[in-house]
């Protein structure tokens, strides 16, 4: 006699079942020290609204003390629908809960700068970012790899694996950084090239779905920035060549010699002013200071960068651009997909730290290669995650 399927299979969740909801919770728990207090409830699957609660009590009595509330299709906590621990904490303690609301401590919150050092960082990014201290980088730029554009980029079975991993680094990255900081990303259009002569070529509005993905993991959107690159910089790509020898309406495909830069901000109720008057350093503000020569519309038009190393770098100019534009001297600028460290040379040179996390251990390499002309001496303190330290006798000098 067959078994009837599960609801979560029916609807293709990626958390199917009782023990898959309370692994995940048990690692929000643990991230919040207080698996040594509470215990689970049996998690239960609310398939109107697509997530698992799993109930939270105290240890002591039993006495139920909140939820964690998980999407099921991926598999993320949702923090402003789970209980805040700090909540948590009120109620074991047995504390007053007003005291306890995130609004309240978001009210007193001082503005604190972060003490990571220059840290390079090996493995997968979703996984390092759920190490890092919560609120510790001032500024995300990254340029994401691009969906199977290239043989090298195949790394995805469909387009929705793709996007549904690029949402967990946006959530995780979310957690790390700074209340009211900036995360930049550079994106564009893909072509995924046809199969055969009898298939067409699609074209994948990248940009338009990091959008989303951006919002729902509570980010404002604050600019779109358009990179215009050299005429004649897209026509390796073939489009409009073919559009240039027959000239058969229907077949016109403009020739891309353009990307986006999407800046957002991490939601916050204080306005940007506020990571300007309450900034511990005011020196540091003021050495901040943007010169005369600065980008004045939304397109900034920048030669693409080649290098033999990395299939696809971004140009330092752009970089340093979006560096000055969006921290302070003293920050800490963070790329979790770092290729050959561009974003850490270009906040190097600017006076600013650098976090970079990179899965490809031959581009680790080159990063630890690199970063000695970066810095000089201080290159021995650059502190390495999952890969050999620096060796002192190694520097360059």
């Amino acid at each position: 006699m067959a078994t009837r399927p599960l609801v979560s299979e029916q609807r293709q969740y990626s958390v199917l079942d009782v023990r898959a909801a309370r692994q995940i919770a048990s690692v929000w728990l643990e991230r919040a020290q207080l698996e040594r207090a509470v215990d689970f409830g049996l998690p239960e699957i609310d398939d109107r609204y697509h997530v698992w609660r799993v109930p939270l009590v105290n240890k002591a009595n039993g006495e139920r003390i909140g939820e964690v509330v998980i999407d099921a299709y991926t598999s993320l906590i949702l923090e402003d629908k789970s209980t805040a621990p700090e909540i948590l904490e009120a109620r074991l303690l047995g504390r007053k809960e007003a005291r306890a609301t995130r609004k309240t401590s978001s009210r007193t919150k001082t503005y604190l700068l972060s003490s990571l050092r220059n840290t390079i960082a090996q493995g997968d990014a979703e996984e390092i970012l759920q190490e890092l201290p919560a609120e510790s980088v001032d500024l995300i730029f990254t340029s994401p790899p691009y969906y199977n554009a290239r043989p090298e980029y195949t790394d995805y079975l469909s387009y929705e694996d793709y996007l549904l991993k690029m949402r967990r680094i946006l959530h995780y990255a979310h957690r790390v950084l700074a209340e009211g900081r900036f995360f930049v990303m550079n994106v564009s259009p893909v072509l995924v090239r046809r199969a055969n002569r009898n298939q067409a070529s699609q074209r994948i509005a990248v940009p338009f779905d990091m959008h989303r993905l951006f919002i729902e993991e509570g980010y404002d959107f604050i600019d779109d920035i358009i990179w215009e690159k050299p005429e004649g910089a897209g026509w390796a790509t073939g489009r409009g060549r073919r559009f240039a020898a027959d000239r058969n309406p229907l077949q016109y495909k403009p020739v891309p010699v353009t990307e986006y830069i999407l800046v957002y901000r991490k939601h916050t109720d204080k306005l940007i002013d506020w990571n300007i008057r309450a900034h511990p350093d005011k020196k540091l503000v003021a050495e901040s200071k943007i010169d005369d020569d600065y980008e004045r519309t939304n397109i900034w038009r920048i030669k693409p960068a080649h290098d033999p190393r990395h299939p696809a770098v971004f140009p330092l100019e752009l970089a340093e651009k979006v560096i000055r534009y969006y921290s302070f001297k003293g920050d800490v600028v963070m790329d979790p997909f770092a290729g050959i460290g561009t974003t850490g040379k270009a906040a190097a040179m600017l006076g600013r730290r650098f976090v970079l996390i990179e899965q490809n251990p031959r581009y680790v390499d080159i990063i630890r290669e690199e970063v000695k002309s970066w810095l000089g001496k201080e290159a021995r303190h650059v502190l390495t995650i999952n890969c050999a330290p620096i060796e002192v006798n190694d520097v360059l000098f």
